[in-house]
């Protein structure tokens, strides 16, 4: 594991084009971030020493549908905050939310499970997926999540991901308390 260092890698070599799309839109946008790179992040639980070197907690990010799959959503929450399916199906008026499949999550935000993240919303040009954001993320100043990859990890102002990112790839989220 590397330090924490800001921006964009100066050698891209051996880089997902996804991963560096990611920083030319974030420079597009003028948004400044840190980045640490690491191995391979599967699952929260992971992310400890990570966070540690970024200062902040790195989101949990679950990407859930409809029973008939056809309404799904990307939920951001702390990423040490249990999720209880029951509470945000009934927060957002759905019933019966799921996990959905990973075919779906390639599909609409070009990114696999492990490395779901807020910035997969910049490849839902079809706005397919509805991001929804616990209210506990934004009593935050920073946030940090994967890059399309699960192998860095960045972390940026929550001000700069609400007032620049995602009005720049067109998803307004929805904020629950859970």
């Amino acid at each position: 594991m590397t330090e924490l260092v800001k921006g964009r890698p100066m050698d891209t070599t051996g880089r997902m084009d996804k991963e560096i799309r990611t920083y030319d839109l974030l420079e597009q946008l003028e948004i400044p971030f840190e980045r640490v790179d690491h191995e391979a992040l599967a699952t929260i639980d992971d992310c400890g020493e990570v966070d540690g070197i970024l200062g902040v907690e790195i989101c949990k990010n679950l990407f859930l549908c409809n029973r008939q799959q056809t309404d799904f959503y990307l939920l951001m929450l702390p990423g040490s905050k249990p999720f209880k399916t029951k509470e945000l199906s009934a927060r957002l008026g759905v019933s019966r939310l799921s996990f959905a499949k990973p075919e779906f999550m390639e599909e609409f935000l070009d990114i696999t499970p492990g490395a779901v993240s807020v910035m997969g919303l910049m490849n839902d040009s079809e706005k397919r997926v509805q991001l929804v954001i616990d209210q506990e993320v934004l009593e935050h100043t920073e946030v940090a999540c994967h890059p399309c990859v699960n192998t860095t990890s960045i972390k940026l102002s929550v001000r700069d991901l609400l007032g620049k990112f995602l009005p720049a790839v067109g998803h307004e989220p929805v904020c629950v308390k859970l």
